[in-house]
């Protein structure tokens, strides 16, 4: 029986229904790395930028490195500025901000960006506000400490000290924000402004760093992680899913070369059986149709005998003059009757394919033309090996060899690799062909020699026994006119 090409898949379950479940699995493994990201990373500290370093930057006209935030710098700006609508943290920070420097509070102007606030753990009341304020101290006020927002310190609960071993306190890292809490302060990226008596702007700002914020590392890192974690589960699917289409591909190139080439197994899933099931149709299908065909000729020259040899017994009561011709179109009949049948034996016979190497078929195909009296050479070539059949190939190299030496005198032939195909090359010395008959001459019972003389024309079926190996081993063979003259058969075959 024949062995059967394996389909190896995903299973049964329909591709829809696979797809569907790794596009789910994708979604719900990143939420989980992103919550658990969320969960496990501690808060990223924001950039926090004091009314004190602020004023100092615009009282000495230099850059001024925070604490806890980028370099402020100093810029001049012409033109008009545009400043956010004022409410009363804003404004109040604007006073204290002019107080600070001596300039009327209405020549400030402050544009304030505070960014997201993803990862950023928020509180409404923290827990140095529940406590008690001690003696002579005030207690901060509820919501905001500063203008936009409580100080979310870089590692510590709102900026807050709670003890050595609270939130907050040394034991785990978190440190008290110096000067007093109740400091006005800026949470993010800003921009402040003061108009100048020369109509200028001196606007302090934190310097434009190139780098991610902590925020958007954080993004990034869940992105990473996402990929990293899923990358395997897709991979395993586009692998599973690209070996049919692969198996699918082979399938079809070896059904190019053999009709009887082995099925696909039934294996994969759902919709991989029904493809699979529709090839092997296919190819069942077709390798009746060419053996039906191939059967209906040889038949058809089998029964042709018959009434031949009925003829030739009826033409003796003819005049000589007549008889010659009528045994003469006997002879030609029963040769093309000969070669169809070896024609249709040699198609029908089970092929048997081996490794040959091709540079030496030729060179003992050429070394016994030469021994018969024929001019016929051989360059030396390149050491290719195919897998083929061997009667098949001789055949084809045979009738090449002999066409060339009957109508061109000398044939020389040769051997090549061109890139993963076998070029066989046979040049003959003859007259070439008419460009319009180079593909017609390889149809079966074709000749393209007027004389009709089976002596110098054939029967017709070298040329296409000649193409019907080489299609049937995967490759093709055409015809070339030479530019110097003759006429130059060209057969690759894969390798």
């Amino acid at each position: 029986m024949t062995e059967r090409v394996r389909l190896k898949g995903p299973g049964s379950t329909p591709l829809f229904v696979q797809a569907l479940g790794l596009v789910i699995v994708t979604l719900v493994a990143a939420q989980l790395i992103a919550i658990a990201v969320v969960f496990n990373l501690p808060p990223p500290p924001p950039e926090i930028y004091r009314l004190s370093e602020i004023a100092r930057s615009l009282k000495s006209d230099v850059t001024v490195q925070p604490r806890d935030g980028r370099v402020l710098q100093i810029r001049r700006h012409t033109g008009p500025i545009r400043g956010l609508v004022d409410n009363r943290r804003r404004a109040e920070f604007k006073t204290a901000l002019a107080r600070e420097v001596g300039v009327d509070p209405a020549r400030i102007e402050m544009d304030i960006d505070t960014g997201p606030r993803f990862f950023v753990r928020t509180q409404k009341r923290t827990f140095a506000q529940q406590l008690p304020p001690r003696d002579g101290q005030r207690r901060p006020p509820d919501g905001l400490d500063g203008p936009d927002g409580p100080p979310r310190g870089p590692r510590g609960d709102n900026g807050r000290d709670h003890g050595p071993h609270g939130p907050g306190g040394p034991a785990d890292g978190y440190m008290r924000l110096d000067p007093p809490r109740d400091e006005p302060f800026i949470v993010g990226d800003f921009k402040v402004a003061i108009h100048q008596d020369d109509g200028r702007w001196t606007v302090v700002e934190p310097k434009p760093a190139i780098r991610l914020d902590t925020w958007q590392q954080r993004i990034l890192l869940i992105l990473a992680l996402s990929v990293l974690c899923v990358s395997p589960l897709a991979w395993l699917f586009a692998r599973q899913l690209s070996g049919p289409i692969s198996a699918f591909a082979g399938a079809a190139e070896r059904l190019g070369r053999d009709p009887r080439a082995a099925p696909l197994d039934l294996r994969g899933s759902s919709e991989v059986i029904a493809a699979a099931n529709a090839f092997n149709m296919m190819q069942e299908r077709l390798r009746r149709y060419v053996e039906d065909r191939t059967a209906m000729i040889g038949a058809v020259a089998h029964d042709l005998r018959t009434p031949l040899t009925r003829l030739r017994f009826r033409i003796e009561a003819v005049p000589d003059d007549i008889r010659a011709k009528l045994a003469s179109d006997i002879d030609q009949m029963e040769a093309m009757i000969a070669a169809t049948m070896a024609f249709v034996r040699d198609t029908t016979r089970p092929a048997e394919r081996t490794k040959l190497e091709l540079a030496s078929l030729l060179e003992s195909i050429i070394d016994e033309a030469a021994e018969t009296g024929g001019q016929a050479s051989v360059e030396l070539g390149e050491k290719i090996i195919i897998d083929g059949d061997p009667i098949a190939l001789r055949r084809l190299l045979t009738n090449l060899v002999e066409n060339g030496l009957k109508y061109g005198g000398a044939v020389q032939g040769r051997v090549r690799a061109e890139g993963h195909l076998a070029v066989i090359e046979i040049d003959d010395n003859g007259p070439g062909i008419v460009p319009a008959e180079l593909d017609r001459v390889f149809e079966p019972f074709f000749r393209s020699e007027p004389s009709r003389n089976r002596e110098t024309g054939g029967i017709g079926l070298g040329l296409a026994v000649v193409r019907s190996v080489a299609r049937a081993h995967g490759g093709d063979a055409t015809l070339h006119n030479r530019p110097e003259g003759g006429l130059r058969a060209r057969v690759e075959l894969p390798f």
